[in-house]
């Protein structure tokens, strides 16, 4: 009930937590800005807030470099603190429920692949990143290759939503230099969408097609 009252509560305050007012407010916190911005990701990614929209707020707010760097650990803190909460929350009652049928073969398949579905759902983010997450942490994929996993294959992610949170402030503020960072992240978030075909590729057989 708590966590469904946040839930509610973040999405109708969605305005007053947008990439610029967030920025903006992280400004003002001076040399605690990095620290709050990783506790408001962390927090907000459990809260099923959008990731994408805290990456962009940490490449306006700090750069291109360390924004990325704070995103990504922000998004695993988050991406762990979510796992754990649908662990030891649901995922019981989950499990008492997939004693047979598609849905319990589909999380058999997942769990077969372990951390290897875990990096292609992060490198080709389909899902939404919350809901993943809450997915995930259902499942017995193990948290510790659940998360060095995650942490790994959303470099890229993290970088291309980095850069384009970079470059919008850039832009806005009238300064060169910015639209190369957004569309350097434009092409990697368009190269996530060759992942899976690649892979494809490489798991098939030789001779196949």
């Amino acid at each position: 009930m708590l966590l469904a009252g946040a839930v509610a509560w973040i999405a109708t305050h969605r305005a007053a937590l947008g990439p610029t007012a967030l920025a903006a407010r992280l400004d003002g916190l001076g040399a605690w800005g990095p620290a709050g911005f990783l506790v408001v990701y962390a927090v907000g990614s459990v809260l099923m807030f959008p990731a994408g929209l805290l990456s962009v707020a940490g490449g306006a707010a700090y750069g291109p470099v360390w924004g990325a760097v704070l995103d990504l650990i922000g998004a695993t803190l988050g991406a762990g603190g979510a796992f754990l909460v649908a662990r030891y929350l649901a995922a019981d009652w989950v499990a008492g429920r997939l004693q047979q049928g598609r849905l319990a073969r589909l999380v058999a398949g997942v769990e077969a692949e372990g951390w290897r579905f875990v990096a292609m759902v992060r490198l080709v983010p389909i899902i939404p990143f919350a809901l993943l997450n809450y997915a995930l942490g259902l499942t017995r994929i193990g948290f510790w290759p659940y998360l060095a996993a995650s942490a790994v294959c959303m470099v890229p992610g993290s970088i291309a939503y980095t850069w384009l949170g970079y470059a919008g402030r850039t832009t806005a503020a009238g300064e060169s230099g910015g639209l190369r960072y957004g569309l350097l992240g434009l092409g990697l978030l368009a190269l996530a969408a060759f992942v899976p075909r690649i892979v494809k590729r490489m798991r098939a057989p030789a001779g196949g097609t």
